[in-house]
């Protein structure tokens, strides 16, 4: 279970912008304070100086030592008393100066007491939705909005559905290839998308794309500048936890796609990353279209899911 880390560098290198913004606005704060209250800037010069002092207290022995440290810290009270003071006759908050953060609970740095706060698993679950392909479609497709009512086959949907929640809860013991098959407006999307909502937010790498635009990012790389730093683009649909390849075979098939097609497989089975994939095509369709080495796999390797019915975006209208 990972994000990409494309994700984490992301969310990280935004995490550290906001810590530095608010750093900002805290020294540009004191610039304004320091130049209107110049009393403010005595006491914090007095305050800055408490490590030392509480050094020369411990170099004149234990004797007294108590004593001295708390009289130390009542002064320290004392200036802090009488900078709140200041600031308030001037018309501030007594907190106007203090570093502010946008998560007081982790103060931005992603973690806190040595677990990941809320705040920055959330943005990684945002992040790697933008990043999988799907941040548009789990608005409205989701396991809670898949309504079996449109369907008239609703029994075989609902095994459908119960199939792909399953899919999901076991997703971490079982690494399972899934084929959809059958034709347009029968929720393969539907239930493609909300098995990769589902992963991603527990925490998978999750990558939906359609086959014309995984084929396109290979054709890009083929092209890319060897010597380029960046990783090539197609380098994800290798790696990731789960790669969901949407209208397989609506692509324009020619022998570079059919060995991309190919590679994706084989790659990912022999490293038992899954694959699921959606295609209108019916089984002899799918023959005449690839080689057989990749559909020997696809009807061997997968486990093909029907499915039936009439197009309920028709239905809807």
């Amino acid at each position: 279970m990972s994000f990409s880390k494309r994700v984490i560098n992301i969310v990280n290198e935004e995490f550290e912008q906001k810590r530095l913004k608010n750093e900002a606005i805290r020294d540009q704060r004191l610039l304004e304070i320091y130049s209107k209250i110049p009393e403010i800037r005595a006491i914090d010069k007095e305050l800055s100086r408490t490590g030392v002092d509480i050094m020369a207290c411990a170099l004149k022995g234990k004797d007294g030592l108590t004593e001295r440290i708390n009289d130390l810290k009542e002064r320290n009270f004392e200036l802090q008393r009488n900078r709140a003071s200041f600031l308030f006759a001037n018309g501030y908050s007594e907190d106007y100066t203090d570093l502010h953060h946008d998560c007081p609970k982790c103060q931005d740095w992603g973690s806190s007491n040595g677990k990941l706060c809320s705040c920055y698993k959330n943005r990684l679950i945002e992040e790697q939705f933008k990043l999988s392909g799907i941040s548009n479609l789990i608005k409205t497709q989701s396991f809670q909005t898949f309504s079996l009512e449109k369907y008239e086959n609703s029994e075989e949907m609902s095994e459908l559905l119960h199939y792909a929640q399953n899919y999901v809860k076991d997703f971490g013991t079982i690494k399972e290839n899934i084929l959809f098959v059958g034709g347009t407006g029968l929720g393969k999307t539907h239930l493609s998308t909300a098995i990769a909502k589902e992963l991603i937010e527990k925490g998978y790498n999750v990558i939906y794309e359609t086959a014309q635009n995984i084929f396109f990012d290979f054709d890009n790389d083929r092209f890319r500048d060897r010597f380029s730093e960046e990783e090539p683009i197609s380098g994800k649909y290798l790696d990731c936890d789960l790669l969901i390849i949407d209208d397989l075979g609506a692509e324009a098939v020619n022998s570079f796609t059919v060995a991309c097609l190919y590679n994706i497989i084989n790659t990912r089975l022999n490293k038992n990353l899954p694959i699921i994939a959606s295609t209108n095509l019916n089984s002899k369709e799918i023959r005449s279209k690839y080689h057989d080495r990749i559909t020997s796999r696809l009807f061997g390797e997968f486990n093909i899911k029907l499915f039936t019915g009439n197009d309920i975006r028709k239905i809807k209208k």
